[in-house]
């Protein structure tokens, strides 16, 4: 065989080493996917959101930028004394649901379990779909003749509270929004 040189020892040594390394934070990564895969977007679909948000309530800032790993900017325009609003910027979710907006309401003060819709679009959701995951739902709004913006809205009353499923005139085919109302402590 031959003699063996001190130079490649050592870098062999360091390949081992860049391995060793690359592997260790491979795994380090890859293991805070899987702890907080619920937070990533690519991977949740609009029906995982909607289990993973009521799982928030009540509803603050911090929980839903969690939830969606997504900055919540405060939105003040609308100079209210009693609630604080709170806008998201558009983002994809993995069954190709965009969330245009999130618009959470939370109280300034006192208790309130708070107030949320998000608005879609991308890929349609069809009425037949949202039955497919709620089959009671009744509905609780019509359009009023007065604009495309008025919804066809259909509601389920869950444990926590009621979460609406709008389908608005100007495309009644396709879910526009999802609110989340819910149940005030008495």
């Amino acid at each position: 065989m031959g003699t063996v040189h001190p130079r490649n020892s050592i870098r062999r040594g360091l390949v081992a080493f860049g391995v060793a390394v690359w592997f260790a934070g491979w795994g380090q990564a890859h293991g805070k996917t899987v702890m907080d895969s619920h937070m990533t977007q690519p991977t949740m679909t609009l029906w995982q959101a909607i289990d993973a948000l009521a799982q928030q309530i009540p509803f603050s800032r911090t929980k839903i930028e969690n939830v969606f790993a997504i900055p919540l900017a405060e939105a003040d325009d609308e100079g209210n004394d009693v609630f604080q609003f709170f806008k998201s910027t558009p983002f994809e979710l993995s069954d190709g649901v965009i969330i245009e907006d999130v618009d959470l309401r939370v109280k300034r003060k006192g208790t309130h379990p708070g107030f949320m819709v998000l608005h879609v679009g991308g890929s349609c959701v069809g009425l037949d779909v949202v039955r497919g995951r709620y089959n009671h739902l009744g509905i609780t709004d019509v359009p009023h003749g007065r604009s495309l913006d008025d919804a066809t809205t259909y509601s389920a009353t869950l444990q926590w509270g009621k979460l609406s499923f709008g389908f608005k005139e100007r495309n009644p085919g396709c879910l526009a929004f999802v609110s989340f109302e819910p149940k005030q402590d008495e």
